[in-house]
C-alpha cells in the first residue's frame, strides 16, 4: 500500500493486493506439504496485520473472500468477543485450511465468552474436523481448568479412539492424553500407559532440541523439568 491514508483505512482490496505481493512460490511450496494453499510468510503476514490493527468490520470482510492469507490476517485483527457463538460455528466449518483453523481456535475461540458453548458442542461432532477443534479446547481446560471434566472417561475415549482417528483430531487426542498425563499425576501411570500401547506419534520426526510429541516421552521430559505436577 502506497500513501499515508491507504494505510490508514486501507480496503479490503488493498489488503489482497499487498498480501498477493507477498506471494513467494517457496514459502507455498513449504506450506503445501502441511496442507495450506498460500505462500506469504507467516512473519511478514503478521506484520501486515500489526499494522492494520484491531479492525472488526474490516475483519469480517477479509474473512469473507474465503482466500487463505486474507482469513489469517482477519483472525489477527478480529476482536473475539464480538462474534457470536454462531458465527464462530460457521468460521469454523468453514475455515477448513489447518494454519487457518488452528489460528481461529486459538487467537479466536479461545478468547470468546462462547468457549465453552463451542467446546461441548464441538467434542462429539461428526465431522472430524470440527470436533478436533473440541478436544482442542478440552485440552486447554485439562490444562488450567479442569473442574468438572471427566477424565477418566476422556482416557477411555482415547484409548478406544485415538488409534484410528482422522489425523487432525488424532493429534488432538494426542495433546488431551499428554495433558492429562502432566497435569494430573493420579492419571500419569495409565496415559502412559495407553500411549505406550497405542504408539501414536511414536515415529513422528522430531528436530533437535525439541520434544517428541509421543505422548509417554512428552510427559516425561516435562515432569523431568518440573513444569508439571509431582506425583
Amino acid at each position: 500500500m502506497a500513501g499515508g491514508a491507504q494505510v490508514l483505512d486501507p480496503t479490503v482490496g488493498e489488503v489482497l493486493a499487498e498480501l498477493a505481493a507477498l506471494e513467494d512460490p517457496k514459502v507455498r511450496a513449504v506450506n503445501e506439504r502441511h496442507g495450506d494453499d498460500h505462500g506469504v510468510n507467516l512473519s511478514l503476514l503478521r506484520g501486515v496485520a500489526k499494522r492494520l490493527k484491531v479492525r472488526q468490520d474490516l475483519a469480517v470482510q477479509l474473512w469473507a473472500t474465503g482466500e487463505t492469507p486474507a482469513r489469517l490476517v482477519a483472525i489477527l485483527i478480529s476482536r473475539p468477543k464480538e462474534y457470536t457463538a454462531a458465527e464462530l460455528d460457521e468460521m469454523l466449518r468453514d475455515g477448513r485450511v489447518p494454519k487457518v483453523h488452528d489460528w481461529l481456535v486459538n487467537y479466536v475461540v479461545k478468547k470468546s465468552p462462547h468457549v465453552e458453548e463451542l467446546r461441548v458442542a464441538w467434542f462429539d461432532d461428526p465431522d472430524d474436523v470440527v470436533a478436533s477443534a473440541g478436544w482442542s479446547l478440552t485440552a486447554a481446560r485439562i490444562a488450567k481448568n479442569p473442574e468438572g471434566l471427566d477424565l477418566a472417561g476422556l482416557l477411555d475415549l482415547i484409548e478406544a479412539h485415538m488409534k484410528g482417528a482422522p489425523p487432525r483430531l488424532q493429534w488432538s487426542m494426542n495433546d488431551c492424553l499428554a495433558y492429562i498425563g502432566i497435569h494430573h499425576p493420579e492419571y500419569r501411570a495409565r496415559a502412559i500407559d495407553i500411549g505406550e500401547r497405542l504408539e501414536v506419534l511414536k515415529d513422528y520426526p522430531t528436530p533437535p532440541n525439541c520434544t517428541s510429541p509421543f505422548a509417554p516421552i512428552w510427559i516425561a521430559e516435562i515432569v523431568r523439568r518440573g513444569e508439571g505436577p509431582s506425583a
